[in-house]
């Protein structure tokens, strides 16, 4: 029998051009694969540690060790961790309005606000004085014993005799700025704040002078 020589090395060469570009089309689909998971594997997002983000962010108004300078400001330094994380919450949710932590808090993660709320309950607050409400002043009687005459309870049946607070519960105010605690109560009272239905119902009762009062007391609890 003859073997057609020709016929068969064209046989041969078309064979092998079939598998070299079933080789390129195998190659070019799992390049095309592997180009697709990556587009669509989430972005990697470096997380930042609480230093961080209090170096950057926060110590602007709040100082590194959480005592504002700044009497505005609050002191964050030995806060009630659950009171911060609630209110960067607030901030962030519009539930609390204020166009600087508003945008502050946007940026923050939950794990970012436990752990700023961890990093600024372990510093420790600076002591103040009262300016003008010391023992015996209506600071302190409204403070301790509230104002029978309007039925505004005494402040330390729920932030304690030395303005401890009480955790998950009720703010840290001693030593907080007299001048933040009188705005807060204002803000309270006109509605501007409304995210503690009790501080609204009681900051209503009270006059400019009384908070003006109450809030210099505090100033000065340790």
């Amino acid at each position: 029998m003859s073997v057609n020589i020709k016929k068969m090395g064209s046989a041969l060469a078309l064979t092998l051009l079939s598998m070299n570009m079933l080789s390129v089309n195998v190659s070019q689909a799992a390049t095309k694969s592997a180009e697709v998971a990556v587009a669509a594997a989430p972005a990697v997002v470096e997380k930042r540690t609480a230093q961080q983000i209090v170096t950057t962010v926060c110590a602007a108004c709040h100082n590194v060790d959480g005592n504002s300078s700044i009497t505005l400001n609050p002191k964050l330094a030995g806060q009630h961790p659950e009171y911060i994380v609630k209110q960067l919450t607030n901030f962030k949710e519009g539930t609390r309005a204020n166009a600087i932590m508003g945008g502050m808090a946007a940026a923050l993660s939950s794990e970012d606000m436990q752990n700023l709320a961890t990093y600024f309950s372990e510093q420790k607050t600076t002591l103040d004085v009262a300016k003008t409400n010391g023992h015996g002043s209506i600071g302190e009687k409204i403070y301790r014993g509230g104002i029978q005459k309007t039925n505004v309870p005494a402040c330390a049946s729920c932030h304690g005799a030395t303005g401890a607070g009480l955790p998950k519960q009720f703010p840290r105010l001693s030593a907080q700025h007299a001048d933040y605690n009188l705005v807060q109560l204002k803000a309270f009272r006109t509605g501007e704040r409304a995210n503690a239905p009790m501080m609204t119902a009681i900051s209503v009762k009270l006059t400019d002078q009384e908070m003006a009062a109450v809030a210099d007391y505090m100033q000065g609890l340790r």
